[in-house]
């Protein structure tokens, strides 16, 4: 059974940092792609980072120079390093599977995604 479980949300204050976790299982880890989206209230779902098989990295303008995705620590496990974090960062954050990552025409895309985890809560907030 492929299992993703994402860790390491919280409240921060605007300008600080958090690190937030994902860890896989069920499947054969470093032959996929693993993504990180958000989910904020009354907004649609925003594709954010994405680190592809061959471990290039790949992110969402919204993002991009703030946050970083790295899987070079414990197996099995992908990390958001996200810093200088803003109000409108607020949101659940999940990690995926998508299909594939990629940049068109400068802008970070990928494919559907066929599993995600369950989400954890980034509060940005004074």
């Amino acid at each position: 059974e492929v299992q993703l479980v994402e860790s390491g949300g919280g409240l921060v204050q605007p300008g600080g940092s958090l690190t937030l976790s994902c860890v896989g299982s069920g499947f054969t880890f470093d032959d996929y792609a693993i993504g990180w989206f958000r989910q904020a209230p009354g907004k649609a779902r925003e594709g954010v980072s994405c680190i592809s098989s061959d471990g290039s990295t790949y992110y969402a303008d919204s993002v991009k120079g703030r946050f970083t995705v790295s899987s070079d620590s414990a197996p099995n496990t992908v990390y958001l390093q996200m810093n200088s974090l803003k109000p409108e960062d607020t949101a659940v954050y999940y990690c995926a599977r998508p299909e594939y990552c990629a940049y068109y025409d400068g802008r970070y895309s990928h494919g559907p995604y066929d599993y995600w985890g369950q989400g954890t809560q980034v509060t940005v907030s004074s």
